[in-house]
């Protein structure tokens, strides 16, 4: 009788099919509130960015410049508050995570969700990153480093192309629109990626540790007005 031979369970879809089951399983009540209390506040914000960025295109296609700049000004604003709020949480995970024993797997960026330089070029280093660092832990640290410098890089960016419209100073009007158009959709896809990270951490975080982070937050279960904690150092693009 010939040797049963068992197929290789490729480890790279052991891992993603991890990342995916954290994702899509129910967390405890208590985890839960906190997670949607704090996404909430994202979506609120990126509504408002998003709505006036439509806003800022429709005008601009009908011709009502001025009305068009002052859009993209509301949205800039929008999109670096949004931008500090969300660097300010994956600083927080990334202190507390140094604490904990066991850590989420991540999966790296892809190059495919963006359309910018930017965000094209982040997602290609981590993804080189991530097949060269061992271990949950170096790569959940990455993951977090990665999305924080690319969310301040596309902040500057589209506060400049955001400027430049606004003032009227841009050479190029259309390729600063275009920018924009860009980042927005980039942003987008980051978002979605913290989004993730967070569920899984709150996943692994041990559950009396839950009011201590809370606090760092400044986000209970009962929501109420978030403190935006300026950063104190800004990491290098």
């Amino acid at each position: 009788m010939g040797a049963i031979v068992f197929p290789r369970r490729d480890p790279g879809h052991s891992k993603r099919d991890k990342v995916s089951d954290d994702w899509t399983a129910a967390l405890p009540r208590e985890k839960t509130q906190v997670f949607q209390t704090v996404v909430g506040r994202w979506e609120c914000t990126y509504a408002m960015m998003s709505v006036a960025l439509d806003e800022a295109l429709s005008l601009r296609a009908r011709g009502e410049l001025v009305c068009a700049r002052q859009q993209v000004s509301i949205a800039s604003d929008l999109f670096g508050r949004l931008s500090e709020n969300i660097i300010c949480l994956c600083d927080t995970l990334a202190v507390r995570g140094k604490k904990l024993g066991r850590l989420p797997a991540v999966e790296p960026l892809n190059t495919k969700f963006f359309r910018g330089n930017t965000g094209q070029s982040a997602a290609s280093w981590n993804g080189i990153l991530h097949h060269v660092l061992f271990g949950n832990r170096a790569r959940f640290f990455h993951k977090l480093r990665i999305l924080c410098e690319t969310l301040e890089q596309m902040g500057r960016e589209f506060h400049e192309a955001a400027g430049d419209i606004s003032k009227g100073l841009s050479v190029q009007p259309a390729d600063c629109w275009e920018r924009l158009d860009f980042l927005h959709y980039d942003f987008n896809t980051c978002l979605r990626e913290t989004e993730v990270v967070l569920k899984a951490f709150l996943r692994t975080l041990p559950a009396d540790q839950l009011p201590a982070l809370c606090a760092e937050w400044d986000a209970p279960v009962e929501p109420k007005h978030l403190r935006i904690k300026p950063r104190l150092s800004r990491a290098s693009a």
